[in-house]
């Protein structure tokens, strides 16, 4: 089976599917508009740019994409992002075509406008298929397309590598000296709410009438880079937590296991529902953390309440507070919902699976063959 994957190359996503489709024995011919980043390439996929590189790509890259399928002979063609590739994949015209929905094309951009909304129903309408990494999302899709739609949806999650997704060796239990660490591994932009984890933080911090059951030298940890550096580092220092508060910057994908071997609590305070699966979330589940997530998107569905984590509303940082403070004083509870959580993503979301998964789905979409759409509320 040889698969035309048309993606942002410079895109970590982009790379992992890529190289997972090509370990289980894909053929894989990336095209891509944005490059192919920085980060090296396995040798068993092809990579082709294409021409044009401004938006204006998606429209004048159709020729190209349709030549390179044909000329590699490929099977099929699977393109990421409805409102970027998955509008140039449908005027490339070729077929067959699975379009992998990512989030915010499927969930902010039909809010833009009308003919927003008009334009994605069209490219997802076309598709012969199409791909959502979870169910909550697939069922979002129903919505953009409206009740009588009856297209084909596939749930495939994007999941870990769990092998190098592992806990720490030790974590501190009670009585120990050493600070424990809440934190989180997201780029510094408002639709990830860390100015909400901040905000609890600084309410967890503060509490006087449970400072003394609080870890000594209690920090939070922020791993990223983006438009709020400056105004986050404000707003700790205006809270009184400036000096508890470290802003780490971006790390390569490849030393985030390495990031979060140095957290004792993850926390993801996501305010937007285009926050749509939770890679972040089951990345920390599977290195041994305890979780705690906003009620937003996928976010829900990737966590077992009270049993690999506690789940809060979205932008409410006393609640957001009272869920981490369960956790830095109950080490018992930490490594309960730590250990589960690892548990969990090995039986639902390892990576072999999640390309497996995939593979199936190419198969199904070769073979005529239904894809199934998830029934409403199930979870992975």
């Amino acid at each position: 089976m040889r698969v035309l994957l048309l993606a942002a190359g410079n895109v970590v996503h982009t790379r992992r599917w890529a190289h997972g489709l090509a370990g289980a024995g894909v053929e894989v011919v990336c095209v891509s508009q944005h490059g192919f980043g920085d980060e090296p390439w396995s040798a068993e996929v092809e990579c082709v740019e294409l021409p044009h590189r401004s938006a204006s790509g998606y429209v004048l890259n159709a020729a190209a994409v349709r030549r390179t399928f044909a000329a590699r002979r490929c099977d099929l063609l699977n393109a990421h992002y409805a409102t970027g590739y998955g509008t140039l994949a449908t005027l490339s015209g070729v077929r067959p075509r699975l379009l992998s929905v990512w989030g915010s094309d499927v969930y902010d951009f039909p809010q833009i406008s009308p003919l927003h909304r008009a334009g994605l129903r069209q490219v997802l309408g076309s598709a012969d298929g199409i791909a959502s990494t979870s169910h909550v999302m697939a069922r979002q899709v129903q919505a953009v397309m409206g009740p009588h739609w009856h297209g084909k949806v596939a749930v495939t999650p994007f999941g870990v590598d769990a092998a190098r997704f592992a806990p720490a060796a030790a974590r501190p239990g009670a009585g120990t000296t050493r600070p424990l660490v809440i934190g989180t591994v997201k780029k510094l932009e408002p639709k990830y709410g860390i100015d909400t984890l901040i905000r609890a933080f600084a309410l967890l911090a503060g509490d006087g009438s449970l400072r003394s059951a609080l870890p000594a030298g209690l920090r939070l940890r922020l791993v990223g880079e983006g438009v709020q550096r400056a105004e986050l580092q404000a707003l700790a220092g205006s809270l009184g937590v400036a000096d508890q508060v470290e802003l780490a910057g971006a790390v390569p994908h490849d030393q985030v296991p390495l990031q979060l071997r140095t957290l004792d609590i993850y926390a993801a305070a996501s305010r937007l529902d285009s926050e749509s699966f939770g890679v972040a979330v089951i990345e920390a589940s599977a290195c041994g953390l305890p979780v705690v997530v906003t009620r937003v998107g996928g976010l829900p569905e990737v966590v077992r309440e009270g049993e690999t984590g506690l789940v809060v509303p979205r932008e409410d940082p006393a609640a957001l507070a009272q869920a981490l403070r369960r956790l830095t004083v109950d080490a018992g509870l930490r490594e309960r919902l730590g250990r589960q959580g690892r548990e969990h993503v090995l039986r639902h979301y390892e990576w072999g699976d999640s390309v497996r998964r995939m593979v199936e789905v190419y198969r199904r979409l070769l073979a005529g063959e239904p894809l199934q759409a998830p029934a409403l509320g199930e979870r992975a």
